[in-house]
């Protein structure tokens, strides 16, 4: 009898969650057709905008809001494999004939940004089919030189948009080109909040790059490690830690003072120090935690 009791529960158990995970995969496919019909909705409106503005502007306008809905409506059915890559290819074709109607219109800022983040966004997306990555770097990197050609022009229109900033940065940051994308978020910086973060995210990057070369660059890799926790970089495991790979950096050299200073920061920041790096650090000094 309690045999049969075990083994109805874990039957019931068994039920209920493949209950639960039908009801998620059922929310999942209702989620992505809201998400879906939203796009389709602004593609509506938008379109019916086209037909009914006075002016160039206006219409321009409305151009380039359906080709930002066809951009990420392509995005997203493409990222959850909803359509193929030939389908793919249509929607993002008909998203940039509408972005380049809209800066024939009327070449303003908002009109070239719009259109780079549809480049920006085809870069990034990497579809998975059959396990394997769909494109290569090099297809990457091409999307990603008409999208910092639309920045910039954005920029030239407008140098106050910042977000036009915060995508080159993203660009050159993730093509490795650390000293532009180091420019790029210090002008954003200015503008917006959000600069310092990847400013600080930036300069620690490139302190790893240069500590992690043959000929290493220690000091240049110290003050980009140092620049990084002066704007305030953190070790959340979202965004490079600056901490512990320069307090690495001070023991190694010798600079005890400066590696216990790495420490006090750290510790007033509520960063995290490996235990081994601390362990370390006291055995070489001579100094207790």
């Amino acid at each position: 009898m309690k045999t049969s009791l075990k083994i109805a529960g874990l039957t019931l158990r068994i039920v209920a969650l493949a209950s639960v995970l039908l009801f998620l995969a059922g929310c999942n496919r209702i989620s992505r057709s809201l998400y879906l019909s939203s796009y389709d909705r602004d593609i509506r409106s938008a379109t019916k905008a086209i037909e009914t503005a006075q002016d160039n502007a206006h219409r321009a306008e409305a151009y380039a809001k359906r080709g930002s809905a066809y951009s990420e409506k392509a995005r997203y059915s493409k990222a959850f494999k909803l359509i193929s890559a030939d389908e793919y290819d249509h929607l993002f074709g008909i998203a940039i004939k509408d972005h380049d109607q809209a800066i024939a219109l009327d070449p303003n800022a908002e009109a070239y940004y719009t259109r780079g983040v549809a480049y920006y966004d085809r870069a990034n997306l990497q579809a998975v089919v059959d396990g394997r990555l769909m494109g290569t770097e090099a297809d990457r990197k091409a999307w990603f030189n008409p999208a910092t050609a639309d920045f910039k022009k954005a920029i030239e229109r407008d140098s106050r948009l910042y977000l036009a900033w915060d995508r080159l940065g993203l660009i050159h940051e993730t093509t490795g080109e650390l000293d532009q994308a180091i420019s790029d978020y210090s002008q954003e910086m200015a503008l917006n909040p959000l600069g310092r973060a990847r400013l600080a995210d930036a300069y620690c990057t490139r302190g790893g790059y240069s500590s992690s070369q043959k000929e290493k660059k220690n000091d240049a890799a110290i003050a980009d490690y140092e620049k990084s926790i002066g704007l305030g970089g953190t070790a959340d495991g979202c965004s490079c830690d600056p901490y512990n790979p320069l307090l690495a950096l001070y023991t190694d050299g010798q600079r005890y003072h400066q590696a216990w200073g790495v420490v006090d920061k750290a510790r007033k920041s509520g960063k995290w120090i490996a235990p081994e790096s601390l362990d370390r650090l006291e055995k070489e000094s001579g100094r207790g935690k």
